[in-house]
């Protein structure tokens, strides 16, 4: 059978499985994402190779682009203006310290386990030092999470991806025997800070394209809706019509390829960075397209995040996943227990977060498409290693999305009723004062 026809039936029958069985998965220590990624392991070129996928192709990494894209976007949709004003200090600190910490201590682990030299360990290190937007969406969207907990996650993982590519790329070129002349600090510069201005620009630029609401009838305003002529003076967008929520969402999708697109062809900034700011900007600047976003888009995103699982799972090999007998199982152990969870304990000594917030952040670290989608090129680069390196990752990227898609719902549950465990016991010594105090 041609191999978009296979795909084509193995995807759908798995989406139709996923959906007969997503109850079954909320209840289980096996979340939907996992079971994609199995149920791709199965059919692909590990398993039954009913699905023909190559890591080398340009179609895999434009899929895992596109991913990245859209839930980039979605996520920078979902930070909140109040908070960003209020609570960047912990994001900050796990972008700026936690994760050139965890960088480093995957490179050390590396060079000692598998015996590679300090360039291509820190080149693991900068791939596996990113968190995963996809895998901890399920996190920073549930509201049973405290909210400073979900705003550190959501910009944390919404950043670092964008952030670990600089790294990614240099670290590869220094190993990479066609790169002359490549000053990695310029690259840097221009790769990051392109993708903070075009950001700012584009999602500035959406804001006031993006048509106002019509302004409130008489019957609004006297029910106290105050007209928006403030914001009407200070924006002035070309169109004064409304439009329906679904051309909305088409508006807010083009936003963010377009976003992307302009970032990378010239003057080649970082475009991962620039949609998340984009999507940040844009959402501040118009609060009501997050919900409406959140609600109509959520089966895309689903669709394209179960889809590139199970393309990654149909890449995997159990000859990749074994070769380096115990030793990956001791490296993967260190970066899920150690590395991450010490990297983001060190970063945040000195700020007001308790021992348990600290350990459920450090926890959740996962790795995911960002760390795959940089591996793939990594295999397009003429690197020694390349395969090898790329075959580490993957192994790892497999363990995170079983193990921390195996724990987020269980952890999410349990920081939820701990916070109103606290809340109840604060109401409770409120309430207290409030009795003693004198009349």
């Amino acid at each position: 059978m041609p191999s978009f026809e296979a795909t084509a039936a193995v995807l759908g029958a798995l989406l139709i499985l996923g959906a007969l069985v997503s109850g079954l998965a909320e209840r289980s220590f096996l979340s939907l994402t996992a079971m994609f990624v199995i149920a791709g392991f199965i059919v692909g070129n590990g398993g039954l190779q009913w699905i023909d996928f190559r890591a080398r192709s340009g179609f895999v990494t434009d899929l895992a682009f596109a991913a990245l894209i859209v839930i980039l976007f979605r996520d920078g949709l979902e930070v909140e203006g109040e908070m960003l004003q209020k609570a960047w200090r912990l994001p900050l600190r796990k972008l700026v310290l936690a994760m050139p910490i965890t960088a480093i201590l995957i490179a050390l682990a590396a060079h000692l386990l598998f015996g590679l030299t300090w360039t291509e360990s820190f080149l693991v290190g900068a791939l596996l030092s990113p968190t995963d937007p996809v895998l901890t969406s399920s996190i920073v969207t549930n509201p049973k999470v405290p909210r400073i907990m979900r705003h550190s996650l959501n910009l944390e993982s919404g950043l670092n991806d964008g952030l670990a590519l600089p790294a990614v790329l240099a670290f590869a070129a220094a190993l990479s025997s066609s790169s002359d002349h490549f000053v990695w600090w310029r690259f840097v510069l221009q790769d990051v800070g392109l993708g903070f201005l075009f950001g700012i620009a584009c999602g500035w630029i959406a804001s006031i394209l993006m048509p106002q609401e019509p302004l409130p009838t008489i019957a609004g305003m006297a029910q106290g809706q105050e007209p928006p002529r403030s914001r009407l003076r200070r924006v002035l967008p070309p169109f004064r019509h409304a439009i329906p929520p679904h051309q909305k969402l088409l508006y807010a999708i083009g936003v963010a390829f377009a976003t992307y697109g302009v970032t990378v062809l010239s003057p080649r900034g970082n475009g991962f960075i620039a949609v998340f700011v984009a999507a940040i900007v844009l959402g501040v600047r118009r609060p009501d397209l997050a919900p409406l976003f959140e609600r109509r888009a959520a089966e895309i995103v689903e669709i394209v995040k179960l889809g590139i699982f199970l393309v990654f799972g149909s890449l995997l090999t159990f000859d990749a996943l074994t070769r380096e007998g115990w030793s990956i199982v001791a490296f993967v152990a260190f970066a899920f227990l150690i590395a991450r969870p010490l990297a983001v304990w060190v970063a945040l000594i000195g700020t007001k977060t308790d021992r348990v917030t600290r350990l459920f952040m450090g926890w959740f670290g996962p790795k995911g498409v960002a760390t795959m989608t940089f591996s793939l090129l990594i295999l397009d680069q003429p690197i020694a290693s390349g395969k090898r390196i790329f075959d580490l990752a993957a192994f790892v990227v497999m363990c995170s999305i079983v193990i921390h898609g195996a724990t987020d719902t269980l952890g999410s549950n349990w920081i939820g009723r701990r916070q109103e465990r606290l809340d109840r016991g604060h109401e409770a010594e409120e309430e207290t004062s409030r009795a003693r105090a004198p009349n």
